[in-house]
């Protein structure tokens, strides 16, 4: 049985689900933020993604797990490779997780990614450098890219 917690996030509410001593889910919601079933699992998730979204953390150590088909993992696990402050097209992670043609299932996988931020796929963006498609919407997806950028000292020059 999952549980969850919703604490207050700069882009609405984040809701952190958990099940026995794992992280399963991390993703925006318009539920409103409650003390109701937080743990030092979940409190300790919600200081990680603070930290990170404040530019002085890059990646993340608590306890998560991740569930989906094995083209989904395959796809989760080429996103944790794509380095902070970086973006790579759908068809590049298509191509790294074996099927060049799998743009649009990349896409899907993207889609359901259960730990966003954790597992990066807002980093992930169109082949023609456009940004598409995020389950926290665009607005949170630039977002998120312009404070990696800022962090990673990776900011394209101003014109």
């Amino acid at each position: 049985m999952n549980h969850f917690a919703i604490y207050p996030f700069p882009f609405g509410q984040l809701k952190i689900g958990y099940e026995n001593n794992a992280v399963t889910l991390l993703r925006k919601t318009e539920a409103p933020a409650s003390p109701a079933n937080r743990t030092s699992l979940t409190d300790l998730a919600y200081r990680q993604v603070m930290e990170y979204l404040s530019g002085q953390r890059r990646s993340f150590d608590f306890p998560y797990r991740l569930t989906g088909t094995d083209f989904q993992q395959r796809v989760w696990q080429a996103l944790c490779r794509i380095p902070y402050g970086q973006t790579a097209t759908y068809k590049e992670i298509a191509a790294a997780v074996g099927n060049p043609n799998a743009c649009r299932a990349v896409g899907m996988a993207n889609n359901r990614n259960p730990i966003t931020m954790v597992v990066p796929c807002h980093r992930v963006i169109g082949a023609s450098g456009k940004l598409v498609g995020y389950a926290g919407g665009l607005e949170m997806k630039q977002a998120l890219l312009s404070l990696e950028r800022r962090a990673a000292g990776t900011d394209p020059p101003k014109r």
